[in-house]
């Protein structure tokens, strides 16, 4: 069982009503916790999980549309992308997409140049390859990938770095991106659950529905996927209590 499981799952287990876990023995604890270490596939595009836990399958392909810079995300995100943007402009401002859809040629070659720069600033082999994976993710783990993971930046502060959160225009994406569809994918309270550091520029299209309700219960896309396939699990077992009582009464 893998951290971002196990943490997850407490989780789900905690956000579920009073009814649906009043009946989880700790047989059926395990058996959740052990069909959570699968894959997370799902059938929504706009949810799809993709972290060193869950890489892409080598089929993955994408429809892809490009940006006024030159840069493409997967299509159907476009249109919100673009209106988020426009905006953010509207509002006085200068946002920057500095990073969108990659392949995996391109992540290949950016993660191993963190690897080699983590190596001269004295890092062993084994310790740079862990500590690259919080920031670059390993070729065919990245959102990047998908084609709807952005990097957003300031005009006037083009840096991926801790600061970036303190720019006006990240202060403005932070409040109004989940009217767009879009999360603060890798917030600073969830690295050990995401597996990645905190990236206060890097946004990710759910939908706007998703992007809403993880606003309201504070969740990263591991989280709200658990809790969502905690649901599905549970839901069998509660129909089939509702079954038993209609047949006693």
């Amino acid at each position: 069982m893998n951290l971002l499981s196990s943490a997850a799952l407490l989780l789900a287990l905690a956000l579920l009503p009073v009814s649906a876990t009043a009946a989880v023995t700790e047989e059926k604890t395990q058996s959740l916790m052990q069909e959570l270490q699968e894959p997370c596939r799902s059938e929504d595009w706009r949810v799809l999980l993709v972290n060193q836990w869950n890489p892409l399958p080598e089929d993955f392909a994408v429809t892809l549309k490009k940006l006024p810079g030159g840069l493409s995300v997967d299509e159907r995100a476009y249109e919100d992308l673009t209106s988020m943007l426009e905006d953010c402009k509207k509002a006085g401002l200068q946002p920057v997409v500095c990073s969108a859809y990659r392949d995996v040629a391109t992540q290949k070659r950016l993660h191993k140049n963190k690897i080699a720069r983590l190596r001269a600033a004295g890092y062993s082999q084994k310790a740079a390859e862990e500590e690259a994976v919080r920031w670059v993710a390993a070729p065919g783990t990245s959102e990047h990938h998908t084609g709807l993971a952005v990097d957003l930046v300031a005009a006037a502060y083009p840096y991926l770095n801790q600061r970036q959160e303190t720019t006006p225009e990240q202060v403005w994406l932070m409040e109004h991106c989940w009217e767009y569809g879009f999360v603060l994918r890798y917030p600073s309270d969830k690295s050990e659950l995401t597996g990645v550091g905190y990236e206060p520029w890097h946004y990710r299209y759910v939908g706007r529905e998703t992007a809403l309700a993880m606003r309201e219960k504070g969740l990263c896309l591991e989280e709200w996927i658990t809790l969502e396939k905690m649901e599905d699990l549970m839901e069998p077992a509660e129909q089939q209590e509702e079954t038993a009582d209609a047949v006693s009464s």
